[in-house]
């Protein structure tokens, strides 16, 4: 069976499934994006190339789309040059749109992945009221699906990583998507008994309970600005404490540089209180071995997030046997039960938050099982061998269609 993956990226949501594929099933796997070609783990890589898309003269609601439609055709053309690649099943992220004229070079199934769907109102968009959005922001949330709309049309068969995100879609679609997670590598992201503490060659100190926080970005939808705040009531009370802040200084979702005067969300966010530095370690962007390790040995992570996709941190924390202090939001809720794997609070209420947090740094011993039933979840739910199961009879039961 010859599976043919799109996505802009690699490895992304794709890389791991179709090297189980390629490796454990003797799947012929295809992957199509902008990354270099080549071939890694059985799977070969073909590169396309945009050779456009949205300026300043295109409608500001109309760009995602005009976007899409340039990586949809480059897809294409790139697919079109290797008239080798016959695949028996084509399986793509929506949001790009780029599987949507495949149907005119294969005949074969389409697989749909939909992340998420947009709502102009009760949605991430709207959720933060000190940040409310434009209302050209506003108008383009209903134009933003277009692609995924036409996505789901088109495809044979489509799933979504949790049933909040599922729950998203249409109803008039429901149906045709399944709930399938994208899985947990359990081999890396693991507990680390008496894992070293220290992050690249800095030690961290034997003295001071660690606290960590992960994000792409530092930003408000990930509640960036929320986290300092609860920090600093945390080392107020209990100063024998260092925050380890893993990502980048930048804003991945959503529109913070329009709120704010500084360069930065995270600038905008330090310049607003007198915050200790000492308290913090801004350590960059870590690899997952390394990062797997410094969870392992932190004492508490926070994760904080607005009703959007949930982080893969999040499992990853879990997975590490972190004792979580989440947002109580309902992406966070279909993992998290308050009091059995982790601890939520109200996303903005910052003194329930260190409140919780505080508890658990008073007294790691007692709130230990709280990490080890995470450690469960993952297994039991979320592992990638839970997982491509579930997965792989997707693929052969929408292929078998034809």
């Amino acid at each position: 069976m010859h599976v043919l993956f799109v996505h802009q990226n690699y490895p992304a949501q794709f890389g791991h499934i179709a090297r189980h594929l390629a490796q454990s099933h003797g799947f012929r796997c295809t992957f199509v994006s902008q990354r270099p070609e080549g071939e890694s783990d059985g799977v070969r890589r073909i590169r396309y190339h945009p050779k456009g898309g949205a300026t300043a003269r295109n409608h500001y609601c109309s760009r995602t789309f005009e976007n899409a439609v340039h990586h949809t055709h480059a897809v294409y053309e790139a697919c079109k040059a290797h008239p080798e690649i016959r695949p028996d099943l084509v399986v793509g992220h929506s949001g790009f749109g780029s599987t949507l004229f495949l149907r005119e070079l294969y005949d074969c199934p389409i697989i749909n992945y939909f992340e998420y769907f947009y709502r102009a109102h009760g949605s991430d968009l709207d959720f933060r009221p000190e940040m409310p959005p434009g209302e050209m922001d506003v108008l383009r949330s209903y134009c933003r699906n277009a692609t995924l709309l036409l996505d789901l049309e088109n495809c044979d068969a489509g799933y979504s990583p949790t049933r909040w995100q599922w729950g998203r879609l249409p109803r008039a679609y429901a149906d045709k998507v399944r709930v399938i997670f994208d899985g947990v590598d359990t081999s890396v992201w693991r507990r680390i008994p008496d894992a070293p503490r220290r992050v690249g060659d800095a030690p961290l100190p034997r003295d001071k309970r660690i606290v960590t926080y992960v994000s792409r970005g530092f930003e408000s939808m990930r509640g960036f600005d929320i986290f300092m705040k609860v920090a600093k009531r945390i080392y107020e009370r209990y100063p024998d404490v260092l925050f380890v802040v893993v990502g980048s200084d930048r804003v991945a979702y959503g529109g913070d540089l329009k709120h704010v005067p500084e360069g930065s969300f995270r600038e905008h966010v330090l310049a607003q209180d007198d915050y200790d530095p000492s308290k913090f370690l801004f350590a960059g962007n870590l690899a997952p071995h390394d990062l797997a390790a410094l969870l392992s040995a932190g004492d508490l992570h926070i994760y904080l997030t607005v009703p959007f996709v949930l982080s893969w941190s999040l499992f990853d924390a879990l997975a590490c046997g972190c004792v979580v202090v989440a947002s109580d939001t309902g992406p966070v809720t279909e993992l998290i039960a308050h009091g059995e794997n982790g601890l939520l609070g109200g996303f903005f209420d910052v003194e329930a938050l260190a409140e919780l947090s505080l508890r658990v740094l008073r007294d790691p011993a007692s709130h230990r099982h709280l990490g080890e039933a995470g450690m469960r979840t993952i297994r039991e739910r979320y592992a990638l061998e839970k997982c491509l199961p579930r997965m792989l009879d997707l693929y052969r039961s929408v292929a078998g269609r034809r």
